[in-house]
């Protein structure tokens, strides 16, 4: 669901998903706030960079933030919980996610691993998924 409409070579190994979730070849064009949103993927990037420098980071924050629209933050934003709201056939999702850091100072594979859980943030949201994943079912099935 979040890959649909995105162009071939976005999706081509590796995939970066913070490229793709604000290209406007990837899933731009369905984020709904694609401002609060893109906004908050670079500014989390560029923290990290500044916690791990490193310059593909910092060419890679200063692509995305080419990529969203520029807006100031509303009243009510928070940061650190920013929801995604994506278009989709079915109507728009809204989504809240988690991120889970594993890092440690004796492995550096570790040290680079994040999982990112999309949750669905309210009850229409977590129809649609519901009644997407009950299709693919039946299609595999």
């Amino acid at each position: 669901m979040l890959t649909e409409g995105a162009a071939p070579e976005l999706l081509a190994p590796p995939v970066n998903v913070l490229r793709l979730a604000l290209h406007p070849r990837g899933m731009g064009p369905r984020v709904v706030n694609l401002d609060v949103w893109g906004r908050h993927i670079v500014e989390s990037l560029r923290a990290r960079a500044l916690r791990s420098p490193d310059p593909l980071l910092d060419a890679l924050a200063g692509e995305l933030a080419g990529y969203v629209p520029a807006s100031e933050p509303a009243t009510d934003y928070v940061g650190f919980a920013v929801p995604l709201r994506l278009r989709c056939a079915e109507g728009e999702l809204r989504l809240l996610t988690t991120l889970t850091s594993f890092a440690t100072a004796v492995d550096v594979t570790l040290a680079e691993l994040h999982l990112e859980a999309f949750l669905p943030a309210d009850r229409e949201t977590a129809s649609i998924l519901r009644d997407r994943a009950a299709a693919r079912g039946a299609r595999r099935g």
